[in-house]
């Protein structure tokens, strides 16, 4: 279906982002990931696409907090690739505290990394989505884009940002084949949150079910996880020509926890 595009899915060397790199590449998209790993583990995840896909695969390891950094990553993604044709903004990270404690540092690399990135990948891809007259942006947003928590200052008011960037972004490629949409997971279980788990049931003195219901997934009518398979047969979707009329879309995919 994705035969001759390219994808860039940032924050792909785990979880959510690797997920929808192997949900597009099962589709035929070649693809470019992005994020932390050593030029083994890079090459490793290279090697294990390419083999399982058939597909071109490249990796950038820019630092996405830097402007320099990510045009220097567009820049490669357009001269190997072609440009990306599917944009994937997924890279981001977490920190909790209230807020009169809050790390201004923390502050600045959550903003930077989880909202500011998005707007410069798609400040630098977009023209080139206009001028082929197709493009799919493909933002992942959170549950916390629609709600709030406590002690997530940071988090939450990037991914509110990434809501309205995204709405932005979907007007202004509307009449250009350019569509624009947010994933908006719940609970997703990934080795991170496996970890979490193991030393919260250890801390807590529960059993690590008993962790998952009722601590993670408190918020989560289903009591279940949403996984990364889900997500990236979302993403998919989004590519597709069912999902062409998919434009400025907030995407929830949280078990019911906003419906509450």
């Amino acid at each position: 279906m994705l035969q001759g595009k390219t994808a860039l899915v940032t924050g792909s060397t785990s979880g959510i982002g690797l997920g929808i790199a192997k949900a597009l590449a099962k589709q035929g998209a070649d693809i470019v990931l992005s994020g932390l790993a050593s030029d083994a583990e890079a090459d490793a995840l290279k090697s294990e696409l390419s083999d399982s896909f058939g597909v071109r695969v490249g990796f950038s390891g820019a630092n996405l907090t830097d402007p320099d950094a990510i045009e220097g990553m567009m820049g490669y993604v357009a001269r190997d690739f072609g440009g990306a044709d599917i944009l994937v903004n997924n890279a981001g990270v977490q920190h909790v505290a209230p807020i009169e404690d809050f790390p201004v540092s923390r502050w600045d690399l959550i903003i930077s990394l989880n909202l500011s990135a998005a707007f410069h990948t798609t400040r630098m891809a977009i023209s080139g989505m206009k001028e082929k007259g197709w493009g799919r942006i493909i933002n992942t947003a959170s549950a916390h884009a629609l709600v709030a928590s406590p002690y997530k200052a940071a988090y939450v008011a990037a991914k509110h940002g990434i809501a309205g960037l995204t709405k932005v972004v979907a007007l202004e490629g509307a009449e250009h084949g350019v569509r624009c949409n947010a994933i908006c997971p719940g609970y997703v279980y990934t080795p991170l949150v496996e970890g979490q788990v193991a030393d919260t049931a250890k801390a807590r003195g529960m059993t690590e079910e008993e962790v998952k219901r009722d601590v993670l997934l408190a918020a989560q009518p289903t009591k279940e996880f949403v996984t990364t398979e889900q997500i990236g047969d979302m993403a998919v979707f989004l590519c597709s020509a069912g999902g062409a009329s998919m434009n400025g879309s907030i995407i929830q995919m949280d078990g019911g926890w906003t419906a509450q």
